[in-house]
């Protein structure tokens, strides 16, 4: 239309730094972040991002530039998220879990130009150095995150190598008049989250400021929070930088509250201690707190509001958290949607359903959030949305501005996974007669077995209910007759006595025989650092039993 003009005044790029800019002034005597004895205010986590962003501009550090950080849920780790963009660069958290041998992996592909270490995983970056080291690649600078309010720790070599560079004093040699690199197209990249992958070909999932911004605005709404909340770190921030949360606190002016490392006494301390109004986790993390000793329980001083994702939690886990006082809301998404994706909005019409039936409904992914467009069940080759049947299975399918920019330096991968104008999730599910979405499986963990497609969740669900059942996780083993057929991997509670024949009768009385474990295995299952199962592991596992049947079996 004519008059219009595009300048300053009207268009400016969106980027969560305007969130801590805002916040300095609006909530300038609040708390910002709390970590034991260690506390700050808007206004002091404003001005430490500022110097920290001029000392990382001292040392080379220009637009598009990668910094990687390699650090627990600490106060560094928050600094990080908002001092790092402020340099105009990229902020690339790592998993604390990986060993020197991945970190050096990392730090090749991202190419970044300083790795900041908290000092519990330096003996992690020492290997990795000497890793690149010996291929000849070039070192980052390193800079050493010690504990709060503590020195550097003297360990071997690098104390005299990296001893000029240590996080409080690149803090207390910055400039407060620095002026903060803003992004010049809101497209531009905020930060790079690896998926857990191989080590031979790692992706890293770029997040522009855009994305960023319009997704920690989302999650403030997913999460029904108000202003000045008190939120609690059980999420890590190098995952999806805290589902996008970390940029979410500033916007409503919170307090965060860190903590090293994740316990159920600590999540019941810090809940009472600081008034925590919500939080975030795995269907993991609401396990242990459902099975807390009683002994680390605390009553919770109101209403806790917990986000969950990662893996659909199982109705009776949800149950007991309500029970407990817990208000949970069910999110959905991947490292590739920024974190949540999707939300269950709870409907009032549903309050007098049965517990059970309010608890299955709650489970469900539900559908998009504000910040996305669109989020549907499609056939994969077809690319037609599968029937609102809730039988109809298909792949998870979003599009809209909260999906990743690309894979670094993968361009055959991004386009693969945008192929058909939607980002393919890699993720099957059903639609049900509402529109609400419901996840079946990831498609490689799907068990077909006799040419029906059994769902390890629905399976892994029922396992849960059992009340001797702590965790459970299903996958395919090979049946020379069936092809394959599911087998369970149980850990029990303390004290509880449960067998094999007992666990595969209770599936046989509440699911189609078909979908029943024929095999139970008691033992740990292994997690990423998120508190995923590791379904691969157990693939593997399954497989070197070899196959359970060597003639031909009923399942009737």
């Amino acid at each position: 239309m004519e008059g219009m003009i595009r300048c300053s005044a009207n268009y400016v790029p969106l980027t969560p730094i305007s969130f801590l800019e805002r916040s300095a002034i609006v909530y300038r005597d609040r708390p910002s972040v709390v970590y034991g004895d260690v506390k700050y205010t808007w206004q002091e986590t404003h001005q430490r991002c500022i110097k920290l962003a001029s000392s990382l501009a001292h040392l080379g550090i220009s637009r598009g530039d990668v910094v990687a950080a390699l650090a627990p849920n600490i106060p560094a780790m928050y600094e990080l998220h908002f001092s790092v963009p402020m340099a105009g660069a990229i902020l690339c958290t790592l998993n604390i879990r990986h060993d020197s041998a991945m970190v050096a992996v990392l730090l090749r592909h991202s190419e970044a130009k300083i790795i900041l270490v908290d000092y519990q995983f330096l003996h992690i970056a020492q290997g990795a150095f000497e890793i690149l080291s010996k291929a000849s690649a070039r070192l980052p600078l390193l800079v050493v995150i010690p504990e709060c309010g503590e020195t550097v720790p003297l360990i071997g070599k690098f104390v005299s190598t990296f001893e000029n560079f240590e996080y409080e004093s690149l803090i207390a040699m910055g400039k407060p008049e620095f002026e903060v690199r803003r992004p010049n197209d809101e497209w531009d990249p905020i930060s790079l989250n690896y998926t857990s992958g191989t080590t031979s070909s790692p992706k890293g999932v770029v997040y522009s400021h855009r994305g960023a911004y319009l997704n920690s605005l989302a999650a403030a709404l997913l999460a029904e929070m108000h202003l000045m909340p008190t939120y609690l770190w059980c999420v890590p921030m190098f995952h999806c930088n805290g589902w996008c949360l970390t940029w979410t606190m500033a916007a409503q002016g919170g307090t965060n509250v860190c903590q090293r490392t994740i316990t159920a006494r600590g999540i019941f301390d810090n809940i009472a201690r600081y008034n925590v109004t919500h939080m975030a986790g795995a269907p993991t993390v609401l396990n242990m707190i459902v099975n807390a000793l009683p002994s680390d329980q605390k009553p919770l001083p109101g209403k806790v509001t917990v986000i969950t994702g990662g893996a659909p939690p199982p109705p009776q886990v949800l149950f007991k958290m309500e029970e407990l006082g817990f208000a949970v809301i069910h999110s959905y998404g991947l490292t590739e949607t920024y974190g949540p994706g999707t939300v269950c909005i709870w409907k009032p019409e549903w309050d007098s359903l049965p517990q059970d039936a309010q608890a299955k409904i709650k489970s469900r992914q539900g559908l998009h959030h504000l910040g996305l467009e669109e989020v549907d069940i499609k056939d994969p080759v077809t690319m037609k949305s599968v029937p609102a049947d809730a039988k109809t299975m298909g792949e998870v399918m979003f599009r809209g501005n909260t999906v990743m920019n690309g894979y670094l330096k993968n361009l055959k991968a991004t386009r693969e996974a945008f192929s058909g104008g939607w980002f393919r999730s890699g993720d099957l599910g059903v639609k049900h007669p509402d529109g609400y979405i419901e996840l079946k499986d990831r498609s490689k963990d799907i068990i077909i077995s006799g040419g029906e497609n059994i769902s390890t969740i629905e399976v892994e669900a029922v396992l849960f209910s059992h009340p001797s059942v702590l965790e459970a996780a299903v996958v395919g083993r090979p049946d020379d007759h069936w092809g394959e057929s599911p087998c369970a991997f149980v850990k029990l509670k303390d004290g509880c006595n449960a067998d094999a024949e007992e666990l595969i009768k209770y599936c046989r009385d509440r699911l189609p025989h078909y979908m029943a474990p024929r095999t139970v295995v008691f033992e740990d299952l292994p997690k990423n650092s998120t508190g995923k199962t590791q379904k691969f592991v157990l693939r593997d596992k399954a497989k070197a039993m070899g196959s359970i049947s060597k003639t031909r079996t009923s399942r009737l």
